[in-house]
């Protein structure tokens, strides 16, 4: 053990897990460098914040310029420029021209919080309603709302009141799929789950008492899941009846990752209030949330704010990862290097499994899951120990054997292809190991 890791592991939280004893140097694009030189192809993007690959030129020397002027714009003082362009940058990219007053924080988890805070004071109710397997964060009020491991929460509380659970339309895993696939398809998943939801609210969770309901449009570290779009209408529709707001968590599903800006726009449907962080400033601290201005203007001034929210650099940089955006037409890359990856993954990976073995491929532009079925436990977490020995960071995700696959916007065919043979390779040699 290098004296590095040996102080890291003797001074930083037990409670941080950690994939790796890496100690990282350097990076670039879509590769990190440890302080011995060793070079990793990183299929994790610091978990889908590193949109626009490592150390971006364009984001790099608008954060160096913006340290030069000034670093942090306290935003309970004064405006300052930086955000304000941010705003004007980021208003066309909204999924609605409604959703135009915005609050900016630091992290997701916070996001999250803040969202909650503006659904209960806006409404004057207290409960919310999430989704099972749903991922919201780990500060006290996102702890809460996050159901995808009990890790999360356990040991916490008592938490955060009024949180109610509702089933996911994640067809895998529900009993009718499991005895005969065939005869449960996804959307009739999803009208069952919209079933219960409406049994939650009228036995435990009153739509005179509930605040909000928060989803992510794709479940992220439950699963990379894509809910069926009859699921998100029912959704809309649900909230819509009730007096009920509807919010978006896109912390990872978000700038891009799905193929559109924003993943709510597969669905058709729009949010109340939208959260944003992850790959908003390509690896700088930022987060926030959007909303229609009548509803945002109900807060009182003083209710909302941060030392560090909306930091000046953050907001910077956020701003270049939008005109990265722009100029190298990234969401023309994610679509092309997306339908590279599944279609390279679903014809080969099957050709490797056993028999009584699946693999379900899923997922929306470079938002990439992959579960294996009828696998021994811990097999999701050998295959990204054999990507490792092939100088590949990949993550797991979810209480199931789940793959995430998450490159920069920015990957190359050339790069993809790479990222393919590694995968395979490894999940090869697990299957090896295992039999």
């Amino acid at each position: 053990m290098s004296k590095l890791v040996e102080l890291g592991k003797r001074h930083i939280a037990k409670g941080i897990s950690r994939g790796t004893d890496l100690v990282i140097e350097k990076a670039k694009g879509p590769y990190v460098w440890t302080v011995e030189g060793k070079k990793y192809l990183d299929l994790t993007t610091g978990i889908g914040v590193t949109s626009t690959g490592h150390c971006h030129p364009t984001v790099v020397k608008a954060v160096q310029d913006q340290a030069a002027r000034i670093p942090h714009g306290q935003v309970n003082i004064f405006f300052h420029k930086p955000m304000l362009d941010l705003i004007e940058t980021l208003k066309p990219h909204m999924p609605s021209k409604h959703l135009d007053t915005f609050f900016f924080w630091n992290s997701g988890s916070e996001a999250v919080e803040a969202a909650v805070k503006l659904a209960r004071h806006a409404t004057k109710k207290q409960n919310i309603i999430c989704f099972q397997g749903s991922y919201h964060g780990r500060t006290f009020g996102a702890m809460a709302l996050t159901t995808s491991k009990s890790v999360y929460s356990a040991g916490f509380g008592p938490l955060m009141p009024g949180v109610h659970c509702a089933p996911y339309p994640y067809v895998q895993h529900t009993a009718a799929h499991v005895h005969d696939p065939s005869k449960f398809t996804p959307e009739q998943c999803a009208e069952d789950c919209l079933n219960q939801l409406e049994i939650l609210l009228k036995q435990r969770c009153a739509p005179e008492d509930t605040a909000a309901i928060i989803i992510e449009p794709v479940l992220g570290e439950g699963g990379y899941v894509v809910p069926p779009k009859n699921f998100m209408k029912g959704l809309r529709q649900i909230c819509d009846e009730n007096n009920i707001l509807f919010i978006a968590d896109e912390v990872q599903s978000g700038f891009g990752r799905t193929g559109k800006m924003f993943a709510i726009e597969h669905f058709g449907v729009t949010p109340d209030i939208m959260v944003m962080a992850k790959g908003i400033a390509s690896g700088y601290p930022l987060s926030g949330i959007v909303s229609r201005k009548e509803l945002m203007d109900t807060q009182p001034p003083g209710s909302m704010g941060g030392t560090y929210a909306g930091n000046a650099v953050a907001c910077a940089a956020a701003t270049a990862t939008l005109k990265v955006f722009k100029e190298e037409n990234l969401l023309k890359n994610c679509h092309a290097r997306s339908e590279q990856f599944f279609s390279a993954l679903r014809s080969r990976i099957p050709a490797l499994l056993p028999k009584g073995v699946r693999a379900d491929v899923r997922g929306l532009g470079l938002m990439i899951g992959v579960e294996f079925l009828g696998v021994q436990k811990g097999f999701a977490a050998q295959v990204a120990q054999e990507a490792f020995h092939r100088d590949t960071l990949i993550l797991t995700a979810s209480i199931f054997e789940t793959l995430r696959i998450i490159p920069p916007l920015n990957i190359t065919d050339e790069e993809t292809d790479l990222a393919v043979e590694r995968i395979v390779s490894s999940i090869e040699a697990a299957l090896t190991s295992s039999h």
